[in-house]
């Protein structure tokens, strides 16, 4: 285990440093390419993390956020949100690419690595995954605390498909309006290039997953005894990638859908991941929760 937490480490430091790598070629490098003549093995370099960087940073984000659930919520429940993730979203992503619904219509150009069907790249629903998971458990965190429920789990699933759809909100135009776009749309959209429908189409994309998944961890009592520091992981993984994202859109002069990605993103992650149970917390609730099964197991015991 000691050996998977450091994996878990040095893949978290390598995803978020690759993503300031990124910024710095993309921003700094890419408007100023004379600056390269300057740098040892800098042509090169920036030839391979042009080629591979996106590719890189994302399986670096899945092997992470694998690890960690590996790690806090075990193998079943991890393999319970990640067949579902990958298997829903590829199948929007294809119906997107081939038919415009539910996202618009679009498609992708080369830089995210080999395409299926031609069509996606293979590291796009992966993607879906370590997002869609860190934006679940933060929910979870922070507004199912006593592991409610039936409809109780409704705010959870609509506050997980709301931050993952606010990263869009950012994500989108840094990727396809920008100095190197990742995709483009066949037809300008309504909302700063990009079509109402798209938003409508993360979130309910990620909502169907989403509620999947929890149908699947109803009895898994470690998804609902995260705290605080145990969600750090999400909650830096979700930072680090709005960053990168709004930083791109900024440098792009696109600030509106950045803001609207700070107000029902950013802070709502935030917010989620501050009320979630500290540990004291934790252990209070069993400290409570013990002269009671106690007594209970005197009280069978004199019977």
């Amino acid at each position: 285990m000691n050996l998977l937490m450091r994996v878990e480490k040095w893949c978290l430091w390598g995803h978020v440093l690759s993503m300031v790598f990124g910024l710095a070629g993309l921003l700094w490098v890419m408007p100023h390419p004379e600056i390269l003549e300057y740098l040892p093995a800098g042509s090169t370099l920036y030839s391979w993390s042009l080629a591979g960087g996106g590719v890189a940073y994302i399986l670096m984000g899945v092997v992470t956020t694998s690890l960690y659930c590996y790690r806090t919520i075990g193998l079943k429940a991890l393999l319970a949100f990640l067949i579902p993730a990958i298997s829903v979203s590829l199948s929007c992503e294809l119906l997107g690419t081939s038919t415009g619904l539910p996202f618009g219509d679009y498609s992708y150009l080369n830089g995210l690595g080999y395409k299926i069907a031609g069509l996606v790249p293979f590291t796009i629903p992966l993607s879906w995954f370590y997002l869609g998971i860190s934006c679940y458990l933060l929910a979870r965190g922070g507004l199912l605390t006593k592991g409610q429920s039936g409809l109780w789990q409704l705010p959870a699933l609509t506050t997980g498909a709301l931050l993952l759809m606010s990263w869009d909100f950012v994500l989108d135009p840094a990727m396809s309006q920008t100095a190197m776009p990742f995709w483009y749309w066949h037809t300008p959209g309504e909302f700063f290039g990009m079509p109402y429908q798209n938003f409508a189409g993360w979130f309910f994309t990620g909502l169907i997953f989403m509620s999947i998944a929890a149908t699947f961890w109803r009895e898994n009592g470690h998804v609902n005894r995260l705290t605080r520091s145990e969600l750090s992981i999400p909650l830096i993984i979700y930072m680090a990638n709005f960053s990168f994202a709004m930083l791109m859109s900024l440098a792009g002069g696109i600030y509106t859908p950045v803001f609207l990605g700070l107000i029902l993103g950013l802070l709502p992650a935030f917010m989620c991941w501050l009320t979630a149970p500290i540990d004291s917390d934790l252990v209070m609730v069993q400290i409570r929760l013990r002269p009671t099964v106690e007594m209970h197991t005197a009280g069978v015991s004199e019977s």
